[in-house]
């Protein structure tokens, strides 16, 4: 509980500390956008990796990927997978992202909550 009240504190400072600055030195908000870009790439590729196990697991993966070859395979999975990392962001908050960074448990259910809410949808759109 600790962890989540300092990351959320540090957050909501950065936060501040960018909408206080002025147009005459905006490093801090630079700062933040770049430490927010570089979390969510970071959330993305972990969100990349529980796609394709999850993937892996569904019963339609398996019924399906019989009949393809690797290439195959490889190409509905990016594509799904791909799908799956862009709507992450608007699914996750910057607090969620800052917590993510601070904790790895957090950081596993965040992932596997993403990968839940987004991969039937994408798999569908691509498997049609």
């Amino acid at each position: 509980m600790k962890k989540l009240l300092i990351s959320t504190a540090m957050l909501a400072t950065l936060a501040l500390t960018g909408c206080a600055t002025t147009g005459a030195n905006n490093n801090v908000g630079n700062t933040v956008g770049t430490a927010t870009d570089i979390g969510m790439n970071v959330l993305k590729a972990a969100i990349d990796n529980q796609c394709r196990s999850q993937i892996e697991k569904q019963p339609a993966w398996r019924v399906a990927s019989v009949v393809m070859n690797d290439e195959q395979k490889e190409a509905i999975q990016s594509k799904v997978c791909g799908c799956v990392s862009e709507q992450a962001p608007q699914q996750v908050t910057i607090v969620e992202l800052g917590n993510a960074a601070i904790d790895t448990e957090y950081r596993a259910k965040l992932v596997t909550r993403v990968v839940a809410k987004s991969l039937q949808s994408c798999y569908a759109s691509f498997t049609q």
